[in-house]
């Protein structure tokens, strides 16, 4: 412990704080208390100076009795103030309580009285906000999800709980990519995923991993800020970008021991700009894919958030997210709508303290965490983020040109079962010049829809007629596209 009289851990893992205090006040030589509205103040079981608890009682056979009348907050800090010994208070979702004015003042006496005593009180829950006055004296411990040691611990716990009901057909080398599948997850939701794909066919195995990943995919999507996919999910194909994908197999060294034996650090990320529809978001993935990491999709709009504070805690909270299932790729999709330059002030400052501390985060990560910003509007993006040095490279997305078309028609007919030798590949790549790579696909599809309509089988002329009545980005947005074309010659790399 830090011995600072108020210690705050923003969390939803309860048990997991609890076994990490009683571990320190074990190591300290102090007693530990743990309080919630609903049971009062508490003597911890957990802890070896818990005088009064039965050491011989087998575990869960006896409940320890709350303290008489320390239920009510304000009752259960008067009772501690009047403690003449060293101790943890761990206080369950007390925050809220102190918007009454006599709990917040007693709550600060007992604060400035733990100052000189050593004494401390740990206040947990998720999303914890609280009265200027007391958040000046608050120390914030940043409780991180579970590292690769803690989950292999997880693991070995499940196992020997379930030992007689299931087999464990594991090997030593089985064990890295199985703790791998399980971060990002809570040590709560860990021992649930372990135990149901174990019970699930009565053994622990590789072929798990497969049930873990659908499982953290759900639980990540439940977060509401990140949206997972996985390696084994991620079917990404992308057409051309020949400079960006020779770029990324030189990055690539960037994670290998032999970089980290000369003490180069891994790449931090790129930033990919362009019009829409030109693949932006497809790279994100391939490069995940190419990789062979996890890729992490953060949509600006879950950020987000009425109450004051909350959009801030959301981004932290998918940071650190990202960082616990390194390495791996983390998509920011249209970063100007979250961090771009705005022309009012409508959101109180909000996109500049967010742009601010991901230049934070960006330049002082350790984690292996390859971060890809996809941007369509450059006028948006703060100056800053374009400086040399803030992101690996910038690239330039420029229309597809024939070659690049060529290959793009193929992805999308033969991905819808379509046998290239039935179309006019050299009239088609004419016919869309000026698309975007999604507008061809949008044609591809819409012909498609006409077929079936029609009972006859597509061909090069029902697909041309569909390419004729698109009207591409290219013709809608020309003034815009030019713009962007200026702005990027000579500043940015193109991904060709």
């Amino acid at each position: 412990m830090s011995f600072h009289p108020v210690i705050v851990i923003e969390t939803v893992e309860e048990e997991r704080v609890e076994v990490l205090l009683n571990k320190a006040v074990n190591d300290l030589q102090m007693a530990m208390f743990d309080w919630s509205i609903a049971q009062g103040l508490v003597r911890s079981q957990g802890n070896i100076h818990a005088r009064w608890t039965n050491e011989y009682a087998p575990p869960g056979t006896i409940r320890p009795s709350a303290l008489e009348n320390t239920t009510e907050p304000l009752d259960m800090l008067k009772h501690i103030q009047d403690m003449s010994f060293k101790a943890i208070y761990l206080l369950k979702d007390f925050a809220k309580h102190l918007d009454d004015a006599a709990v917040a003042r007693q709550f600060r006496e007992i604060a400035h009285q733990f100052s000189l005593n050593r004494s401390a009180i740990v206040i947990t829950g998720d999303a914890i906000t609280l009265p200027r006055d007391i958040a000046h004296d608050v120390v914030y411990f940043p409780l991180k999800l579970p590292d690769q040691d803690e989950l292999y611990q997880v693991i070995s716990e499940v196992t020997r709980s379930l030992q007689g009901r299931i087999k464990v057909q594991l090997q030593k080398q089985d064990v890295p990519p199985l703790v791998r599948a399980l971060q990002g997850m809570t040590l709560k939701q860990a021992k649930k995923v372990i135990a149901y794909a174990a019970l699930e066919d009565g053994a622990l195995s590789t072929q798990d991993i497969g049930r873990i990943l659908q499982r953290k995919a759900q639980v990540i999507h439940e977060e509401g800020l990140l949206d997972y996919i996985s390696v084994e999910n991620n079917t990404a194909l992308l057409g051309g970008f020949s400079g960006l994908k020779q770029w990324l197999a030189r990055a690539k060294v960037g994670f290998s021991p032999q970089a980290q034996a000369f003490n180069l650090q891994p790449p931090k990320g790129i930033l990919i700009v362009g019009i829409q529809g030109c693949g932006k978001s497809l790279a994100a993935k391939t490069i995940a894919r190419e990789w062979k990491m996890p890729l992490l999709k953060l949509d600006a709009g879950r950020l987000y958030n009425k109450y004051v504070g909350e959009s801030e805690r959301n981004f932290r909270r998918a940071v650190s997210l990202a960082e616990s299932m390194a390495p791996a790729v983390l998509w920011i999709d249209e970063i100007e709508k979250s961090m771009g330059v705005s022309d009012t002030d409508a959101d109180g400052g909000l996109s500049r303290r967010l742009f601010g501390y991901f230049l934070t985060w960006l330049q002082e990560k350790s984690q292996e965490v390859f971060v890809v910003a996809t941007a369509n509007d450059l006028s948006r993006i703060p100056p800053e983020l374009l400086r040399k040095g803030r992101f690996d490279e910038i690239f330039f997305v420029d229309l597809p040109d024939p070659q690049e078309r060529a290959i793009i028609l193929k992805i999308h007919l033969q991905a819808r079962n379509q046998s290239l030798e039935h179309f006019d590949l050299t009239e088609l790549v004419q016919a869309t010049d000026g698309f975007s790579g999604a507008e061809i696909e949008q044609a591809v599809i819409t012909a498609l829809y006409r077929a079936i309509y029609e009972q006859q089988p597509l061909d090069t002329p029902m697909l041309v007629t569909e390419i004729k009545a698109t009207t591409p980005l290219s013709i809608s947005r020309r003034e815009d596209l030019h713009q962007l074309r200026a702005i990027a010659q000579g500043r940015f790399v193109n991904v060709k």
